[in-house]
């Protein structure tokens, strides 16, 4: 008896040993080996693509499993404990921190970049300047023409149009520009970012509400793509702005010196309770490598420095190079 409890104490010993030394593919997560699921703000996606992408990679034996959504599917995520990791544009509410209080989890955010809002137009449009008034007018339903806006114009009615009615983008400009009042009822939704470029690119009429990252990066043949169909609109902060140097596009450098009036924060919150898998992958996109995606994808670094080199702002031509 007693030799063969010995037997089965050194048998457990060597299935110990075996789990801390074998296969990391085997093993719980640790901050660079395992699997686990993400839940991502599909405003986001060309982005995390490229840095889920990278990380793995560096490290072949993590695997992020990423689940491209709506703003308000990724919180629910959170909520729900479905995920333990999401990438989205604002921090959590009182409401949503009260739930992870009383699981006694504090939440924990790393600030991945500086994003911001774009507004497009179809090619044929020739109205593409709008001051922020003119933008709250219309997403408040009081300019529904674009008559009003430009008395010579020969379009008709704004066909208004997000990516999703629970997306980060709607909300951000009901919360930012109208105080969270609802959108005009003629305002509509497209089923995906691609799709709301086409439809801007096939209706005169339309002007489109999109991450800006769908169509800031010049490297990427896709976003390339999406600026051939369409043109982009410049923004003013002044009421009544006397020339065309007042209004600006959201150009990687005017988002950084803030000269773009619509920008927003990208944010990792993790409710990991350890240094797991999630924990290891921000601190990556939050390091001089993914921030350097980050860069290049023509959106701000949140934790590196920019430098700002020969930018000169011509709003009078806002068609893209």
């Amino acid at each position: 008896m007693i030799k063969a409890a010995k037997v089965l104490i050194l048998g457990l010993g060597l299935a110990v040993l075996a789990s801390c030394s074998g296969d990391p593919k085997t093993q719980r997560d640790t901050s660079t080996t395992g699997t686990i699921g993400i839940s991502v703000d599909e405003t986001l996606q060309p982005i995390i693509e490229s840095q889920v992408h990278a990380f793995e990679g560096i490290y072949r034996y993590a695997k992020l499993n990423a689940q491209y959504k709506a703003e308000g599917k990724v919180f629910n995520d959170l909520l729900d404990d479905s995920t333990r990791i999401a990438i989205v544009s604002r921090k959590l509410t009182d409401q949503e921190k009260a739930v992870f209080d009383q699981r006694k989890i504090t939440p924990r955010y790393t600030r991945i970049a500086i994003d911001a809002v774009a507004l497009i137009v179809n090619n044929k449009n020739q109205d593409t300047l709008l001051t922020m008034n003119q933008l709250r007018d219309i997403l408040s339903g009081k300019i529904t023409t674009w008559k009003q806006l430009n008395p010579e114009s020969s379009l008709r009615d704004i066909a208004l149009v997000f990516d999703n009615n629970n997306s980060s983008t709607a909300r951000y400009m009901r919360d930012t520009l109208i105080a969270g009042q609802p959108l005009p009822p003629t305002a509509t939704a497209s089923n995906s970012h691609p799709a709301l470029i086409d439809y801007v690119a096939k209706n005169e009429n339309a002007i489109g509400v999109i991450g800006v990252n769908w169509i800031s990066d010049r490297d990427d043949t896709t976003s390339v793509n999406f600026l051939n169909k369409i043109k982009v609109v410049g923004i003013s902060k002044e009421d009544n702005p006397i020339t065309t140097d007042s209004y600006f596009q959201p150009y990687q450098a005017y988002i950084a010196q803030g000269e773009y009036p619509l920008r927003r924060f990208w944010y990792i919150i993790s409710t990991e309770g350890r240094a797991g898998l999630g924990t290891g992958f921000a601190a990556y996109v939050a390091s001089d490598r993914g921030q350097r995606i980050i860069l290049k994808s023509g959106l701000v670094p949140a934790t590196m420095p920019v430098r700002i080199v020969g930018f000169n702002n011509r709003p009078s031509k806002f068609q893209q190079d």
